[in-house]
């Protein structure tokens, strides 16, 4: 934010000169509205993934003018806000190139079909502009270690890292890799990361399932020259090697971020299965074909216990009773694993997947809302992210239209991240003012702008009745915000509440207007 901030000094004097004098009128105590004593709303992460690889979301198209990208971009994002999500996760690196002018990587061919080529324009500075606009968080989606989806390095851009250092690249099935055991590699890694955290307002980092490739049938991959350079003398086991290497990224890149920002979230989003159960008995009651610590060399319940990440997705993409994965199974261990490290979980889910009669439960309109209703009722599961924005809103099996009446058909806060530091400071209610017939909310911070909320909640209570939450809105850069309630019903009186959220999502006290017939 950008207010001018007060000294402290200034300070204190205010908080001194706050206790000798009346409360304001919008912070004054009342009687409790139908017997609350503060405003609830209802908590949980509502994600949307939106990826730039093979142009599946966002750009549809690559090289197209300005003005359609932006426009296809504000579409999904009106959609995301018709559904109450909050949060977006949007691919800004797809193949070690960017979505915004980067001094370490080409501009990427996904947006301009020519790896390199400017478009002339900053489209991530746009879509965090145009999603805080709407209040949803903004997560900058990196895959790390993809370079290529072909395999032909000479088909890159010829300023390309990877053109500039072949033996940082491996060649496995039809794409190229950025070898995880070159430190070189590690370090570009986490500077392209913190560029972006740096130079842009995001809300999160986040990491899909890819580290090590997915195996190829019948390929082994040629990593034994950086493995005798760097490893064999202090791991024995190549595998153990290769899985320190992740977590080196994985660690180090964790600092880093709180470093830069503490109010940025790392998280990843694995594969579901740690391990199989027959594997190691500690791992999930499951038969998967992949194991993320033995195939992808990823050690995410190793970074769930460490802290090193804020959150963790797993991708629980099969239907509930599946023999190999059942969604219900991974949800019990994947809430295990997470109990008391303050570590979030938020479930992926196959919206991808409904309609399409992969397996017979897709076809019934019910499994997804069966998921989320089982899921939502665990204490550990701190929302949901769908993959991808298309096959929600598309509707398929009508499932758009049951989030937005029915699943989501109230709005949700994100839930208070733990490893994101609240207020820390003394925060008084905004002054919370009406006008124009009772419909325009006007809200202000009260006598000083320390600290900054990074948004306003709204609630409003019908009558005696209790609050509920209305809306959220970003403050200008003076700290003020307008609300134009267009729900209310002629003759019934309204009394709103207001509190502060903070960029962790945590809530100050709530400023409240009088009750006012409409």
């Amino acid at each position: 934010m950008g207010w001018r901030r007060t000294t402290l000094t200034a300070l204190l004097n205010a908080f001194a000169l706050a206790a000798t004098l009346a409360v304001p009128a919008s912070a004054a105590p009342e009687q409790p509205l139908g017997g609350c004593a503060a405003p609830q709303a209802q908590q949980g992460l509502r994600g949307l993934w939106l990826a730039s690889v093979g142009n599946i979301n966002w750009p549809r198209q690559q090289g197209q003018p300005a003005d359609q990208v932006r426009a296809e971009y504000r579409e999904l994002l009106d959609g995301a806000t018709q559904i109450r999500a909050n949060a977006v996760f949007v691919q800004v690196r797809p193949t070690a190139d960017a979505l915004y002018p980067s001094p370490f990587e080409p501009w990427s061919h996904w947006l301009t079909g020519e790896q390199g080529k400017d478009p002339g324009w900053d489209p991530l500075a746009f879509a965090v502009q145009e999603a805080h606009a709407r209040n949803l968080e903004f997560h900058a989606w990196f895959n790390p270690y993809r370079v290529s989806k072909q395999a032909d390095i000479t088909k890159l851009a010829p300023n390309h890292p990877a053109r500039l250092h072949p033996d940082w690249v491996l060649r496995y099935g039809d794409g190229l890799y950025y070898d995880p055991g070159v430190p070189e590699v590690r370090e570009l890694v986490e500077q392209v990361v913190l560029d972006v955290v740096r130079r842009y307002d995001v809300d999160g980092v986040h990491f899909d399932d890819y580290f090590y490739p997915y195996p190829v049938a019948g390929q082994q991959l040629d990593d034994e020259q950086t493995y005798k350079r760097h490893g064999a003398a202090t791991f024995p086991v190549k595998a153990d090697w290769r899985r320190d290497n992740v977590d080196r990224l994985v660690s180090e890149l964790a600092a880093r971020i709180k470093a830069a920002k503490p109010w940025v979230v790392f998280g990843v989003s694995p594969f579901a299965v740690w391990r199989n159960g027959k594997t190691d008995p500690t791992g999930s009651d499951t038969n998967a074909g992949i194991e993320t610590y033995d195939d992808l060399y990823a050690d995410t319940r190793k970074w769930v216990r460490q802290r090193w990440i804020d959150y963790v997705a797993p991708q629980t993409y099969w239907n509930i009773g599946f023999p190999a994965a059942d969604y219900a199974k991974l949800l019990d261990w994947w809430s295990r694993e997470v109990r008391g490290t303050g570590v979030s979980l938020y479930l992926g889910q196959a919206a991808y997947r409904i309609g399409t009669g992969v397996t017979p439960q897709w076809m019934d309109p019910e499994e997804m809302p069966r998921q989320l209703r089982l899921s939502s009722a665990v204490p550990e599961v701190a929302g949901h992210i769908y993959f991808q924005i298309h096959s929600v809103l598309a509707n398929p099996l009508g499932f758009r239209d049951r989030l937005a009446t029915d699943i989501y058909r109230t709005p949700a806060l994100v839930p208070p991240r733990a490893a994101v530091p609240g207020w820390g400071q003394p925060v008084l209610p905004p002054v919370v003012e009406r006008a124009d017939g009772g419909q325009r909310v006007r809200i202000r911070p009260v006598g000083w702008p320390l600290p900054e909320p990074a948004y306003y909640a709204v609630y409003r209570a019908e009558g005696r009745g209790c609050p509920a939450l209305l809306a959220t809105v970003r403050p200008d850069t003076s700290g003020n915000a307008v609300f134009l309630d267009r729900t209310t019903r002629p003759g019934t009186t309204y009394t709103y509440l207001v509190t502060a959220v903070d960029r962790g999502h945590h809530q100050g006290p709530a400023g409240r207007t009088r009750a006012v017939t409409t």
